[in-house]
C-alpha cells in the first residue's frame, strides 16, 4: 500500500443534500423554485440528439458574445465554464500561484478551502465580524490572492461597493475574486470595476437567478489579460467543457430578459415576506441579497428544527461549524412552499 503515500488526499466539499422523495420541499440548495425561460424549454425541445456526436465549439463563441453583448463588454473579457465551481476552480489554479497566502472569510462558501488544499495554495480565513460582515482591515498586508461572495454565502450579507474598491487598492499586486453567485437577488456587482482594475475577476453563475443549474453553466469578467490566462489554463487540459445544448441553451436563457427580471422580482419579494414572518416567530438574520435567509432562533436549537423539518418532509441547510451552528440557510421557494414552512414552524414552536 506504499503508493498510498503519493496520494492527493483532500477532505472533500459537502453539497446539500438531494433527497429522491415525492412530495418533499427542498429548500436547502438554493436552487430557483421556476423553471427556466420559456425560450430554453423550446430551444430543448428542438435540439437535434443527432448532432451529439460532434463535440461543442470549444470556444463557446456564440454563448461569450451573448453574455458581452448582455453585460456591455467586449468578448475577450468574459471566460466561461461548467459552473461557477468550475470557473473559481480554474481561476484558483490559475492565479494563486505565488506561494503567499490567499485570504478569505472563515464563514463563507466551503468549496474555497477545498480548492486550495486540493492545489496545495496555502490559506489564511478572516474572521468576519458579529455583523457577518468583512474586517476591511483584515485584507490588507502580504497575499498571494483574495476571494470572497458578495453577497456572502451562507449569510446573504452584501458588501458595500465603497468597501470592496477599498480592498482592490489595498492588493493591486494579488487577484481578488468576487463570487457574486446570488446578485441578481437585489445586490450590485462589482462588474463596473473590471474596466478600472485590472486585477478584479467578477464570477457569475445560470445556476440560481437562471433556473440553470442542471445546465452547468458559469462565468468569469474580467481585464482581458486576466481572461486570456483563464482560457490558456482551460486549453492545457479540457478543450470542451461546457457541451453542445449548455451553449445554446445558455443562449436562449441570457436573451429573455423579461422573464429573467420577472422571476428574480418574485423571489425577492418572497424573501421580503418570509422575513417579516419569520420575525414573527422569533427568528433573527442577517440582511440577506441571497435567494435564501440565514436565520437563527431565539429559543430553538437550529440542529432541532432541521431534523424537525427534515422528518415533515421540508429540506433547509445546517452547519456543525463554530459561529454558525445555530443557524439555518432557507431557500426562497415559491409563496405555497414557503407557507408550508412557515405553517409546520409555527406549529412546531408552539410546542
Amino acid at each position: 500500500m506504499s503508493w498510498q503515500r503519493n496520494v492527493r488526499t483532500v477532505t472533500p466539499y459537502v453539497p446539500g443534500e438531494q433527497p429522491d422523495r415525492a412530495g418533499i420541499i427542498k429548500l436547502n440548495t438554493n436552487e430557483s423554485p421556476y423553471p427556466p425561460a420559456p425560450g430554453v424549454i423550446a430551444k430543448a425541445a428542438e435540439l437535434n440528439g443527432a448532432d451529439f456526436r460532434l463535440y461543442p465549439d470549444p470556444d463557446a463563441e456564440g454563448l461569450i458574445q451573448t453574455l458581452a453583448d448582455y453585460y456591455g463588454i467586449c468578448a475577450d473579457q468574459v471566460f466561461v465554464g461548467v459552473g461557477s465551481d468550475d470557473v473559481l476552480a480554474m481561476a484558483f489554479l490559475t492565479f494563486f500561484n505565488s506561494g503567499r497566502p490567499i485570504f478569505f472569510p472563515d464563514i463563507t462558501y466551503a468549496f474555497y478551502d477545498v480548492w486550495a488544499d486540493l492545489y496545495r495554495i496555502p490559506y489564511e480565513r478572516k474572521p468576519l465580524d458579529d455583523k457577518f460582515r468583512l474586517v476591511r482591515e483584515d485584507y490588507d498586508g502580504e497575499n498571494g490572492g483574495v476571494i470572497f461572495p458578495n453577497p456572502n454565502a451562507p449569510t446573504g450579507v452584501e458588501e458595500s461597493q465603497e468597501l470592496i474598491e477599498d480592498i482592490l487598492r489595498a492588493n493591486r499586486d494579488s487577484v481578488v475574486i468576487i463570487d457574486e453567485a446570488y446578485i441578481d437577488f437585489g445586490g450590485t456587482s462589482c462588474l463596473p470595476l473590471i474596466n478600472q482594475y485590472d486585477n478584479i475577476l467578477v464570477v457569475q453563475t445560470f445556476s440560481k437567478s437562471r433556473a440553470m443549474a442542471g445546465m452547468r453553466i458559469g462565468f468569469a469578467m474580467g481585464d482581458k489579460k486576466l481572461i486570456a490566462y483563464l482560457r490558456a489554463a482551460k486549453f492545457s487540459f479540457n478543450s470542451y467543457t461546457l457541451n453542445r445544448p449548455a451553449l445554446e441553451l445558455g443562449i436562449e436563457a441570457v436573451k429573455d430578459e423579461a422573464y429573467f427580471r420577472s422571476t428574480t422580482a418574485k423571489i425577492i419579494a418572497t424573501r421580503e415576506a418570509v422575513k417579516d414572518e419569520l420575525r414573527k416567530l422569533g427568528f433573527s438574520f442577517p440582511d440577506s441579497k441571497g435567494n435564501f435567509v440565514f436565520a437563527t432562533h431565539e429559543e430553538s436549537r437550529a440542529e432541532e428544527l432541521f431534523q424537525a423539518l427534515k422528518q415533515h418532509g421540508i429540506y433547509v441547510r445546517y452547519w456543525n461549524r463554530p459561529r454558525i451552528d445555530n443557524y439555518l440557510r432557507i431557500t426562497i421557494g415559491t409563496e405555497e412552499e414557503m407557507k408550508s414552512l412557515l405553517d409546520f414552524l409555527e406549529g412546531y414552536l408552539k410546542h
